[in-house]
């Protein structure tokens, strides 16, 4: 039975996805009647699953479904896993689910973008699903890459306007950091385990203490980035202020995204991952103080917001620290129960919030009395201002990004503008052909084993970053991510188990991809004449068909699920050795900074306020 059902529950809302697209936008009833029945039959069947499951011992179920690729010394594979934790998560996911797709029927009746709201939550779903049914890192990458790009939509819902399209963009590059800890905790996987390793087999003691007690400092690493992964996905310290910017999208949307579900995911992935990390009492100390922290930060901002959805963003970050300090401690029921409790709490608040607005209002002005007396009264003056002015601030956790983060990728990017065309082409081919040269003669040495594929692969890495701080030309930006993808191929091809098929398999994706959206690029920049990076054109109101084009393409070349790309990110790190953790590094980065560059691409172009103003255009403030 676990053999056919597991996969409904992923196959269901995927399958109603797709029938979705193919119905006309002004059919409303159909559109939002097919989200309510997946969402219906998919509630029976996970209540009724877990029944049969707990009847039956409650026994972890896991399932192989099929291999996606092979090689002799590598497996792609999809796996499926089912414990109490997916219980918890898969019943509370549905029932959620079910109710915003009910709500939302009436919510958004008339709305222009009805039909991109169904579409785009059967797809979350889909991706949901896949999470917490997977049974290996490689299955749960595939739905966290959904999840991402599924969140960029919702937040950008409101697509005529610019604070929801530069918050769906800051969003989801917060999600591509996650992706690095994701990654990188695949790729030292395969070096610890030699194989793509099931969840299940985490599931015995002395297997994991056997690999951990020789190789300690990978199992280190490892945890390190599994705390990564989370604390973005879950908006915790120092991630914790994107999680109000995403509340930009539809009501229905912030509460079943940042409200329950997607939010919670962080907790998900360290609840899986348990069983790893749990006798490493470094890691343990790191997470319950990342919690500490947020729970804390997180608190004293909500208190001082002004606006209900920023509330509840933060109220929800603070309980979701509470969580990683229950797991931390052990306490996996307790996460359990208080992942439900707050999901279904947040929830509640987010879609009562537009009422709650105008009863707000009528008791402030006919029965408000202030407290005499608060906790804070008894603090030292000036510590009540401080903290309370910092808590206005948001304890300056976006500047806190910038100058970790994006302000070092801006200044590299502008420390490259030499890379123009011509530099390109008198410099960097000519390289490149010598690198092919060597590899295909075989003019091998230890000294080019040790450096050129380091140097190969961050001669990519300038090419990603150069396209990330492009402005004038998007053609350029493009075509530099484009040959990214030759120069990493390059690079790996010099470590000897990296056959030539399966850098055409990696490349054949990129390369169609890349065709296909320079074509689209040219086409738009011939037909509108000068089209830069500098500002939002808002051209998908004209050319909505060159719009859907360029996003296939963009997912395409960043490697979303499953495509060639995606499947040979994974098969390219399982050929970086250990030793080569400069090259590993730098392939990371690239696929990060690669994704946050093609759709800051897309965005700008299609997206936002139109440039031509008999177009409607709403002002940039909210």
């Amino acid at each position: 039975m676990a053999n056919i059902i597991l996969p409904v529950f992923i196959l269901l809302p995927l399958l109603t996805f797709l029938i979705s697209l193919f119905i006309a936008g002004n059919r409303e009833k159909l559109l939002s009647g097919i989200a309510f029945f997946a969402g219906g039959i998919h509630l029976l069947l996970s209540a009724a699953f877990i029944v049969w499951w707990l009847v039956n011992d409650s026994i972890p179920l896991n399932i192989k479904e099929f291999v996606i690729y092979e090689t002799p010394t590598y497996e792609f594979y999809i796996d499926l896993y089912f414990d109490r934790i997916g219980a918890a998560f898969l019943i509370v996911g549905s029932f959620l689910t079910f109710l915003v797709t009910i709500y939302s029927r009436y919510y958004l009746h008339r709305e222009k973008g009805y039909k991109r709201f169904f579409n785009t939550i059967l797809f979350f779903f889909s991706g949901y699903n896949v999470i917490i049914l997977s049974g290996n890192l490689e299955t749960m990458f595939t739905g966290w890459e959904i999840l991402g790009l599924s969140s960029f939509l919702l937040i950008a819902f409101y697509r005529d306007r610019y604070l929801p399209v530069k918050n769906a963009l800051k969003v989801f590059s917060i999600y591509r950091i996650g992706d690095v800890g994701i990654v990188l905790a695949m790729w030292a996987s395969h070096l610890l385990w030699h194989e793509n390793i099931p969840f299940i087999k985490l599931q015995q003691a002395e297997l994991v203490h056997h690999h951990l007690e020789t190789q300690s400092a990978i199992g280190l690493f490892i945890s390190i980035m599994f705390l990564l992964a989370a604390a973005a996905k879950s908006a915790q310290f120092p991630f914790s202020s994107w999680l109000p910017r995403a509340m930009e999208g539809p009501t229905p949307s912030s509460a079943i995204f940042y409200g329950s579900l997607s939010v919670h995911l962080g907790v998900f992935l360290l609840l899986r991952t348990y069983p790893f990390w749990e006798h490493q009492f470094f890691i343990r100390l790191l997470i319950a103080l990342c919690g500490v922290i947020t729970a804390i930060i997180c608190t004293l901002i909500a208190r001082v917001q002004s606006s209900i959805k920023s509330q509840v963003a933060y109220g929800s970050a603070a309980q979701i620290g509470l969580m990683f300090i229950e797991i931390s401690l052990g306490l996996e029921l307790l996460a359990l129960l208080h992942f439900a409790g707050n999901a279904f709490l947040r929830t509640y608040q987010l879609l009562v919030s537009p009422s709650v607005v105008s009863y707000l209002i009528k008791e402030q002005f006919f029965n408000f009395i202030p407290r005499k007396n608060t906790i804070e009264d008894s603090w030292p003056k000036r510590v009540e201002y401080a903290i309370y002015l910092l808590s206005l601030k948001e304890f300056n956790l976006d500047k806190l990004m910038d100058f970790m983060v994006w302000t070092p990728l801006k200044r590299i990017g502008k420390n490259l503008d030499f890379l123009s065309v011509n530099v390109v082409i008198a410099i960097f081919i000519p390289m490149y052909l010598g690198g092919l040269f060597l590899w295909y003669t075989g003019i091998q040495s230890q000294l080019c084993h040790a450096y050129l594929p380091g140097l190969f692969a961050f001669i990519g890495l300038l090419m990603v970053f150069k396209s990330f701080s492009e402005r004038k030309s998007p053609l350029l930006a493009w075509v530099l991510i484009l040959m990214h993808y030759l120069w990493t191929t390059l690079a790996i091809s010099f470590n000897e188990t990296f056959a030539i098929k399966e850098s055409i398999f990696y490349l054949s994706g990129a390369l169609v991809s890349g065709v296909l959206g320079y074509l689209i690029i040219r086409k738009l920049k011939k037909i509108e004449g000068k089209i830069d990076l500098n500002g939002f054109y808002g051209h998908i109101y004209e050319y909505p068909v060159m719009g859907l084009w360029l996003m296939l393409a963009c997912m395409g070349l960043m490697g979303f699920p499953i495509s060639p790309t995606f499947i040979g990110v994974d098969l390219v790190f399982s050929h970086i050795h250990y030793d080569q953790l400069f090259l590993a590094i730098c392939v990371t980065l690239s696929f990060v900074v690669t994704g946050i560059s093609l759709v800051r691409l897309y965005a700008r172009i299609f997206l936002g306020p139109h440039i031509k103003r008999y177009h409607e255009t709403p002002l940039k403030s909210s």
